[in-house]
């Protein structure tokens, strides 16, 4: 999906992907993506909570394991990295102890990032632009052994990459349920800052959940105040119990107009899950797909354009043969509710568009010559090249 007759997506920050990598000036590459506020260049910066939608689809049957405890010291060659689960809170140091040997290092040709060993079958969470357009990786674990890593694959989407190295896995990480997270929970960063400083530890605390920073940037996310620096992308955010809850991707620094620190991203975990377990099954991430182009309106735009509405999805173009399409939307239509979740500043379309996969059959609210419609469309599947 793509933007459409001047609605750029209004945002006065600059999000800076952590990767240690130094690539093309791209988003999701490793370097700085500047979102220009058009509109609101001299206002004070604003961060979205994107609430999330109430009426979520099944998730699938989970293939990662949850939440095991992790082995408290090194094991011997005989010794598995499965071990009974545990609910029990630790304190920072303990969390640390327990977790250490699951964090990586993940080196490119170009530079480095951080990574999560997620199973004991030797696999590896990261983001997609710590690992993008190189297909030789190395995996340094916390004792210094060095491994060569497979790319299995990754979603440029959600900013997530998922390699796999062979041997005996030390111990990997239990991955906790992001939906129970609770704002002004403490949490703690683990990573490689700058690809020099090994497993550097953070603390912090959850500032704000479902967080959505515009176009460029994975929704939903999770922010913290815990210290987050380049190298750090693909590092864990864990809560007390050592499960990990989120994947450290990007922080918000201020450009001259703004001036803002300690804003930290991270994707939450039960995205990662998604993202894995569809990669291990099929090696690809399938996403939903409605066939058009638009623009999300706010009062500025809703001013400018003389727009009857101040919220919602403007349609700028319908693909023919596409999901919309087919029960005949058109330009000019406005989407107002996606599945009775009302579409606004607090609510994108592709944030909700997002929890839902191919094949679903969804209601859509469409303002059209002042007059609202119903619409019934079973969703797509977005194509790769989208």
């Amino acid at each position: 999906m793509g933007r459409g007759n001047g609605f750029l997506i209004v945002t006065a920050l600059v999000l800076t992907l952590i990767g240690g990598a130094v690539l093309g000036a791209v988003a999701g590459a490793g370097t700085s993506l500047y979102l220009i506020q058009r509109n609101n260049a001299n206002r004070p910066i604003t961060v979205v909570q994107q609430p999330a939608p109430t009426n979520k689809p099944q998730q699938t049957q989970a293939v990662l394991p949850t939440a095991p405890v992790l082995p408290t010291s090194k094991p011997d060659a005989n010794q598995t990295a499965t071990s009974p689960s545990t609910t029990t809170a630790m304190d920072v140091p303990d969390v640390v102890a327990k977790v250490a040997p699951a964090v990586v290092t993940v080196i490119n040709r170009m530079g480095s990032g951080s990574g999560a060993v997620i199973s004991p079958d030797g696999y590896i969470i990261t983001n997609h632009h710590v690992i993008e357009g190189n297909t030789s990786l190395e995996v340094i674990f916390s004792d210094g052994t060095q491994r060569p890593a497979e790319l299995v694959g990754d979603d440029p989407l959600m900013d997530l990459a998922l390699v796999k190295v062979s041997g005996p896995i030390d111990a990997y990480l239990p991955i906790g349920d992001s939906d129970a997270l609770r704002q002004g929970e403490t949490v703690i960063a683990i990573g490689s800052p700058l690809g020099e400083f090994k497993n550097s530890v953070t603390v912090g605390v959850i500032s704000a959940l479902n967080r959505n920073l515009g176009e460029g940037a994975p929704e939903g996310l999770i922010q913290t105040d815990a210290a987050i620096n380049r190298g750090n992308s693909g590092g864990p955010l864990l809560n007390m119990r050592g499960e990990i809850i989120g994947i450290n991707t990007l922080v918000v620094r201020g450009d001259p107009t703004a001036s803002v620190e300690g804003l930290g991203f991270a994707i939450p975990s039960n995205i990662m899950r998604r993202v894995s377990e569809q990669i291990i099954a099929t090696g690809q991430v399938l996403y939903p797909y409605l066939g058009i182009t638009y623009g999300m309106i706010n009062a500025d735009i809703a001013k400018q354009y003389k727009l009857s509405v101040q919220q919602g999805a403007y349609v700028t173009s319908v693909i023919d043969g596409g999901p919309v399409g087919n029960v005949g939307m058109k330009a000019g239509d406005i989407i107002t509710s996606f599945e009775g979740v009302k579409l606004g500043q607090q609510a994108s379309l592709r944030g909700v568009l997002l929890q839902y996969k191919p094949g679903d059959v969804v209601k859509l609210t469409v303002l059209r010559d002042n007059q609202p419609q119903e619409f019934t469309v079973t969703l797509g599947e977005r194509p790769q090249s989208n």
